[in-house]
C-alpha cells in the first residue's frame, strides 16, 4: 500500500449557515487516482479548493505532502502551490492568450529559464497531451471543447508536479472524447508517476481509470474505497449510483467486454 499524500481529517465547512462539509475524512495515496463522487451540490469542488488552499474549512486539517494547511507558512504555501497542477472544470484558459502563452505563464513566473528553453517545454507539453504542434499559435476560442481540456491539461502540467487536480476533466465533452481524455489521464499517470485527483460524477472514469474514490452524501463522506467496496456499501446515496438505470448500462457493458 503506497503513502499517503493527501489527508482529509474530520473537516468542517460551512457556507454562512449553510453546512457543505460535517466532519469529512478522507485519505489520497501516492501515485493513484482518486475520484470524488457526488451529486450536484455535495461538495466536490469545494473539497478540491480546500486541498489546493483557495478555500479554507471552518475545522479539521488537510495535509498535503506532509504539510498541515493550516499552519503553513507563506513561503511554505508558495512551495507547495509548484507541486500540483489545477485543471478547472471550464479550462480557465486565458482568451487573450495563445495556447502556448496559457501553458507558458507557470514557467515564466516562477523560473528564471531561458525563453528558448521555456519554448521547447511548452512544445514537449502540447506533444505530451495530444494535442498538434500547430495548436500552440491558437486562440481558446479557436479550440473544440475537446481541445480547450488538453490545453488546459498541458498547462497544469508544466512545473512537472507531483499532484494533479482534475474538476469534472469529461464535462462537457462527447463519449468518444470523454473516454479519450480518461485514457490519456491514465498514460500520464503511469508516465510521469503522478498523484491524481479527480471530481467527477461520471461513471465511465470511475469504472475505467479511479483507483479509489469517495462518495460525498448527506455532507459527509458515506463510502470509500474501491469500485468492488463502494459498490458494496449499502447506502442509499451510494446505492443510487451504481444500481441506477445508468448503472446498470455500465456494469453491463464492463461484463460484457
Amino acid at each position: 500500500m503506497s503513502e499517503p499524500v493527501i489527508t482529509v481529517a474530520n473537516v468542517v465547512t460551512r457556507f454562512g449557515r449553510n453546512l457543505i462539509h460535517d466532519n469529512i475524512s478522507l485519505t489520497v495515496r501516492q501515485t493513484e487516482i482518486y475520484g470524488l463522487l457526488g451529486g450536484s451540490g455535495s461538495g466536490k469542488s469545494t473539497l478540491m479548493k480546500e486541498m489546493v488552499m483557495l478555500l479554507s474549512p471552518q475545522e479539521g486539517e488537510i495535509t498535503v505532502l506532509g504539510h498541515k494547511l493550516s499552519e503553513i507558512s507563506r513561503a511554505e504555501a508558495a512551495w507547495l502551490r509548484r507541486q500540483w497542477g489545477v485543471l478547472f472544470q471550464g479550462g480557465a484558459l486565458y482568451s487573450s492568450l495563445t495556447v502556448a502563452e496559457n501553458i507558458g505563464i507557470s514557467l515564466k513566473e516562477y523560473t528564471d529559464l531561458p525563453m528558448t528553453l521555456i519554448g521547447d517545454i511548452v512544445a514537449m507539453k502540447i506533444n505530451m497531451v495530444g494535442l498538434p504542434a500547430h495548436a500552440a499559435e491558437l486562440y481558446p476560442a479557436e479550440l473544440s471543447g475537446g481541445m480547450v481540456k488538453r490545453a488546459s491539461l498541458a498547462r497544469a502540467l508544466a512545473m512537472d508536479p507531483q499532484l494533479l487536480f482534475l474538476d469534472e476533466p469529461t464535462s462537457g465533452l462527447d463519449p468518444i472524447g470523454a473516454e479519450a481524455f480518461d485514457v490519456l489521464i491514465l498514460k500520464l499517470r503511469d508516465l510521469l508517476g503522478l498523484t491524481v485527483v479527480m471530481v467527477t460524477h461520471d461513471l465511465d472514469s470511475i469504472w475505467t481509470v479511479v483507483d479509489r474514490f469517495a462518495v460525498l452524501g448527506d455532507k459527509k463522506v458515506i463510502a470509500e474505497g474501491t469500485l468492488a467496496e463502494v459498490r458494496g456499501n449499502p447506502h442509499p446515496v451510494a446505492r443510487g449510483f451504481f444500481e441506477g438505470a445508468r448503472g446498470r448500462i455500465r456494469s453491463l457493458g464492463a461484463i460484457t467486454k
